[in-house]
């Protein structure tokens, strides 16, 4: 599943590809959308998209008096294309004006337009206000999992599974910890590592891939790697089987 670096790129790619030009129609074909195809394409269409970005785990096309939102969901894919949209599994494809397009695909169907996405108060992980003091103040009343809570998109928006893991490694922290068990200059260590694995990995991933509009590339992450045996700094790589692996090492501190 993409997540935030991910999607990060993928909006400043089709952003640079696509802003500026008018939709010409809108094709929706989703069992995940909460209004119809014809509402969606009555409210875009012949609207000009001033810009895409992300926003948590999704990504946002901005037409001016309405906004598109799609989430990917484990499967979703998106394929730009020239007049015509071949892609099979369609779940919604758009064409401008000057033909080029963009399909959102799902094997699975579970990959989900959403007209307008209703405003909330979750920041999200590279709001300026997820700092040290947020944390510390947040944490305080949390006794989950550590990891269980940057996973919750209604605590903190755009973590999923692979950077959570990445996170906690780089902060020195053991997933299993217990927030409010984790003392205040750990948590701080946390805030910074939030901010920086996200925003290096966006660099390698742009560095690697740089039209990257789709998929994921992972090559460089420290300890959440299928393939790796060992962090970079020799420490063995730990995996906990469950709905989702958490990839750790025993240098990071548990606190319960």
């Amino acid at each position: 599943m993409p997540e935030l670096p991910d999607l990060e790129v993928f909006a400043h790619n089709l952003d640079k590809q696509l802003a500026g030009k008018t939709l010409k129609w809108l094709n929706v074909n989703s069992r995940k959308a909460k209004v119809s195809a014809d509402d969606m394409q009555q409210a875009l269409h012949g609207h000009k998209l001033k810009k895409v970005y992300r926003s948590g785990k999704e990504l946002y096309f901005d037409f001016g008096k309405h906004t598109l939102a799609l989430h990917l969901m484990l499967h979703g894919q998106l394929h730009l294309f020239k007049t015509h949209n071949e892609n099979k599994y369609t779940v919604l494809d758009m064409n401008f004006d000057d033909g080029e397009g963009l399909a959102l695909t799902d094997f699975q169907g579970a990959a989900t337009p959403t007209l307008d996405p209703p405003e909330t108060d979750v920041p999200d992980a590279l709001d300026k206000t997820v700092n040290a003091k947020w944390f510390v103040e947040k944490l305080s009343k949390k006794r989950s999992a550590i990891k269980t809570i940057l996973l919750d998109q209604k605590f903190i928006r755009g973590i999923g599974n692979a950077y959570a893991d990445e996170i906690l490694y780089d902060a020195g922290i053991s997933p299993f910890s217990v927030a409010n068990k984790i003392p205040d200059n750990k948590v701080k260590d946390l805030a910074k590592s939030v901010h920086s694995v996200l925003t290096e990995a966006q660099k390698q991933i742009i560095k690697a891939k740089p039209d990257i509009i789709s998929g994921e590339f992972r090559d460089f992450l420290q300890v959440h790697h299928t393939r790796k045996k060992e962090t970079p700094k020799g420490e063995k790589i730990l995996v906990k089987e469950g709905s989702r692996k958490t990839y750790y090492t025993e240098a990071q501190e548990l606190f319960e």
